[in-house]
């Protein structure tokens, strides 16, 4: 089956969602890591303009090969790798097809990156990106894109697997979708600094299913240094949804009881990223380099559009959440957070879903200044 993405045409052996690296019929196009593959494009375009000396990018886990093939058509020097031989052979067709010279090489993806430096390396796993993060870090000059699609240990969901996997604690609160993502980039920064490696966010999104972000790399020690003090702690009362967060690899100030309500329902993450999971500037200058071919461009835009306005506190609230806690119905979001904003606070729409938002203040200051009175 042959199918067209991006404006690019490539063969296809199945509809199916799935993995993207895996073996005989588990080798396959996933749809739904469209707006994944777009807004990655996106990302390649703007950062050619950020780092013109970039130009080798890495696939390590090519499946049909269409995230390397869209590479290729955004002007670079494209390697796809596969462990799986009808997975590469695939890709190999995909580039030939579109009048690529990319590179195929049939290994396992910590292998491949280990024999050679990349300028970008691109983790697309089905899971956790963790067994390939230290190849990626050693070996990338540049960008170390990663998706991750196993959001519940992520987000606390399955505790005990997190653990395991990404050496933190996160826990599953009301704003699991971005424990998740400060829990996969701490460990992605923790993973970068054992090789005095600063890997700071540069964009970052959590999108249905799974999360992506966007690591741009500093091989100066101190600025390692740097990227860890971003790393800390999220304590949180499941009574009144109250939330703090303290900086350091070693929390001093865990909750045995919520300072603001008493109840004992507390709960401490980490350690996870406090810092910003995205550059404004940049969010915008990919949304600048989406265009008309891409089947998400619109979906894209506008999420770009608020990951570039969200303000830079370390968890988000959800307004029905918060209305449900206060016994009022809910009004518009953009009502809710304009009189955050009228009152003099700062406020905006989060990515994470249509009714979250962030703020930095407490929930009874938020609550007298958004809250929706009753006729």
């Amino acid at each position: 089956m042959r199918i067209t993405e991006g404006g690019i045409d490539i063969e296809t052996p199945s509809e199916r969602d799935g993995a993207s690296q895996g073996s005989g019929d588990d080798v396959f196009y996933n749809p739904t890591q469209e707006l994944n593959r777009d807004i990655t494009v996106g990302v390649l375009r703007a950062y050619a303009d950020r780092e013109p000396r970039a130009s080798t990018y890495l696939d390590a886990m090519a499946a049909s090969g269409i995230r390397g093939v869209r590479a290729a058509a955004a002007g670079y020097d494209v390697t796809c790798a596969d462990i799986d031989p009808d997975a590469i052979a695939l890709a190999a067709r995909n580039l030939e097809a579109n009048d690529f010279d990319g590179e195929t090489i049939h290994g396992d993806a910590n292998a491949v990156m280990h024999q050679g430096y990349f300028d970008i390396i691109d983790l697309d796993p089905f899971g956790t990106p963790i067994p390939f993060a230290d190849a990626a870090f050693a070996n990338a000059r540049d960008l170390v894109c990663v998706t991750a699609t196993d959001t519940a240990p992520l987000c606390g969901a399955h505790q005990r697997s997190g653990i395991r996997k990404y050496s933190a604690v996160p826990q599953n609160t009301d704003y699991h979708p971005e424990m998740g993502l400060r829990t996969l980039i701490g460990a992605l920064v923790r993973t970068a600094a054992r090789y005095d490696t600063a890997a700071t966010p540069i964009l970052s999104h959590v999108s249905r299913h799974y999360v992506r972000t966007y690591l741009e790399l500093d091989s100066r020690a101190t600025q390692a240094d740097a990227a860890i003090d971003d790393l800390g702690y999220i304590h949180h009362c499941e009574d009144c949804l109250e939330r703090d967060h303290e900086y350091g690899l070693i929390s001093t100030a865990v909750w045995e009881s919520c300072p603001h309500c008493g109840g004992n329902r507390t709960l401490t993450a980490g350690p996870v990223w406090l810092g910003s999971i995205a550059e404004r500037e940049f969010a915008s200058a990919v949304r600048s380099a989406l265009s008309a071919e891409m089947g998400t461009q619109k979906r894209a835009d506008r999420l770009l559009e608020t990951i570039e306005g969200e303000i830079d506190t370390p968890t988000h609230y959800d307004q029905h959440r918060l209305c449900e806690l206060w016994g009022v119905p809910a009004n518009s979001m953009d009502e809710f957070i304009g009189s955050l904003q009228a009152a003099g606070y700062e406020a905006s729409h989060a990515h994470y879903r249509g009714t979250a938002f962030k703020c930095p203040e407490s929930i009874e200051t938020i609550r007298q200044a958004a809250a929706p009175r009753p006729d």
